[in-house]
C-alpha cells in the first residue's frame, strides 16, 4: 500500500481523535458496552445535539456503530482497535508525566 496513502490516513484518524469528548464517548462505551444517546448525554453532561454530532463523526470513520430499537438509537464500539491507540496514548501521558 502507498506510504503517503497511510500516512494521511493516519492522520485523518489522529484528527478525529484530536476531540476530547470523541475520546470520552469511546471510553464510556468501552466500560459500558452498547448505550443509548440518552445515557451518553446523561454522563457526558453534554447536550443532545453535540453528543449526537461527535457520535456521527465516530461512525462515518467507523469507530462505532449505531442500532436502531424503535425511537432510540444505540452505539456500541465498532473498531477495538481505535481503544488500543487511545490506551497507548494514555499510557504514553503517564508514563511522560512521572519523569
Amino acid at each position: 500500500m502507498d506510504h503517503n496513502y497511510l500516512i494521511a490516513e493516519a492522520a485523518r484518524l489522529f484528527k478525529i481523535l484530536g476531540n476530547s469528548l470523541r475520546i470520552h464517548i469511546l471510553i464510556y462505551l468501552r466500560q459500558n458496552g452498547e448505550s443509548a444517546v440518552g445515557d451518553l448525554v446523561t454522563h457526558l453532561k453534554a447536550s443532545q445535539p453535540v453528543v449526537s454530532k461527535q457520535l456521527g463523526i465516530l461512525s462515518k470513520a467507523e469507530f462505532v456503530q449505531k442500532r436502531r430499537d424503535g425511537n432510540f438509537i444505540y452505539y456500541s464500539i465498532n473498531d477495538p482497535d481505535i481503544i488500543e491507540i487511545i490506551d497507548a496514548m494514555t499510557e504514553h501521558i503517564e508514563h511522560i508525566k512521572k519523569q
